[in-house]
Parts: C-alpha cells; sequence; structure tokens
C-alpha cells in the first residue's frame, strides 16, 4: 500500500479491526475449511481400501488425531483463551504431529498404497493446526505472555472461564451439524467397516485351522 492509498484510506474515516477480522477467518474460513481435507482423506482411505490393509489399527489411529484437535477446538469455541487454554492447544497440536507420523509409519508398513495426492492433502490437516494456534497466539498476545510467565499474577490463568462473548447457538449448532457429518459419520463408518473386516478374517482364518486339523485327524486314522 502506497502512502497517498494510506492517507486516502484515514481521511475517508474506513478503518479495520484486525482482531475482529482475524476473529472472522477463523471462524467462518479456516474451521469450515478443515472439513474439506479430512472428508478427502476419508474417501482415500475408502478407495486404498484401509479395511483389507492397515486395517482396525489406522482407523484407530485416525480417531486418536480427531480427538487430539477436537477436544481443544470444542474448549476454545466455549471459553476464554488463557494460559490453561494455550496450554491444552499447544500439547494438542504437538501430540497430533508425533500421531501423525505414527499414523503415516503404519499405512506405510501394511499394504495399504499411501498415494501422492493423499499425502498431499496430510499436509493441510497438519498445517491447519499451527494456522489456527499462530493466529490465535497473535489474538490473545498478552495470555501467551502470561503463559510463558507461569501465569503469575492471573487468578484465572489455570482455570476453565467461559466466554465473556458467548458464540450463537446457531453457529455453534451449525460447527456440531458439520463435525457430526464430516468427521463422525465418515469416519465412525470406516473403523465399522474395519472391525468387520477384521472379525471375518479371523473367522475366516479360524475356520481353516479348524478343517486342517480336521483333515490331519482324518489322515491319522486312516494311517492306523
Amino acid at each position: 500500500m502506497s502512502i497517498d492509498q494510506a492517507k486516502e484510506i484515514s481521511a475517508s474515516g474506513v478503518t479495520v479491526d484486525v482482531g475482529d477480522a482475524t476473529t472472522r477467518y477463523l471462524l467462518y474460513g479456516l474451521l469450515p475449511s478443515w472439513f474439506v481435507p479430512g472428508v478427502a482423506d476419508w474417501v482415500m482411505h475408502r478407495r486404498t481400501r484401509i479395511e483389507e490393509t492397515a486395517g482396525t489399527k489406522e482407523s484407530l489411529i485416525h480417531s486418536l488425531m480427531m480427538a487430539e484437535v477436537g477436544i481443544p477446538i470444542a474448549l476454545t469455541l466455549r471459553y476464554e483463551v488463557n494460559p490453561l487454554l494455550l496450554s491444552v492447544q499447544l500439547g494438542g497440536a504437538a501430540v497430533h504431529e508425533a500421531t501423525a507420523l505414527w499414523d503415516v509409519r503404519t499405512a506405510v508398513e501394511s499394504e495399504r498404497e499411501v498415494k501422492p495426492i493423499e499425502q498431499h492433502i496430510h499436509s493441510f490437516l497438519e498445517s491447519l493446526p499451527f494456522a489456527a494456534l499462530a493466529s490465535l497466539m497473535c489474538l490473545h498476545a498478552d495470555q501467551v505472555t502470561s503463559l510463558l510467565r507461569g501465569g503469575r499474577g492471573d487468578p484465572d490463568a489455570w482455570r476453565l472461564v467461559p466466554r465473556r462473548r458467548p458464540l450463537s447457538r446457531g453457529y455453534l449448532a451449525g460447527i456440531a451439524a458439520a463435525i457430526g457429518t464430516c468427521v463422525l459419520l465418515p469416519y465412525g463408518e470406516e473403523l465399522l467397516r474395519c472391525v468387520r473386516t477384521g472379525r471375518g478374517n479371523r473367522t475366516k482364518e479360524k475356520n481353516a485351522r479348524s478343517d486342517a486339523a480336521r483333515w490331519s485327524a482324518a489322515r491319522s486314522g486312516k494311517g492306523r
């Protein structure tokens, strides 16, 4: 922006509240867009038949990763950002990154093919938590400073404080519906599919061993 443009904006009296703009970006931009790569990742798991390769183990890891991200998000939507909540957010992001490495290792070591497009989807799923956390820390720089000081002097630093300006029920209901539709439903279906396939495979193996034992016993009887 040139100096003349800055003077023009200043003269017009038009100002932008960076804090409000960033908050709207987080609530109506970044958070809703998070569901897109999540659904795309589920599609890739289905296309590569996760239930017949990595199976229930990888699907459970996916559920763990969603909890590691979902709990801090749920708390942030209901409570004020303070040292306690920042600690939960930072811890969740760190653990989520470690679990993401475990997830990819589990998939690669199985027979499931992790295609380049899926790896690219993972890059979004890994970077979005850090983008959200960085924006929140910029919005609440005073709380970051308080965290670095151990919360000294702030009686509310280490307890959950309800939002002074609660989010609307309509927004919370919309996010809950999106989570149910784009996260719980598809990944619940994935886990169920993996569990059913795993049980079916174990039943087949058990029947095969039983048939082999009967065949061996029959051959032994004839030998006598």
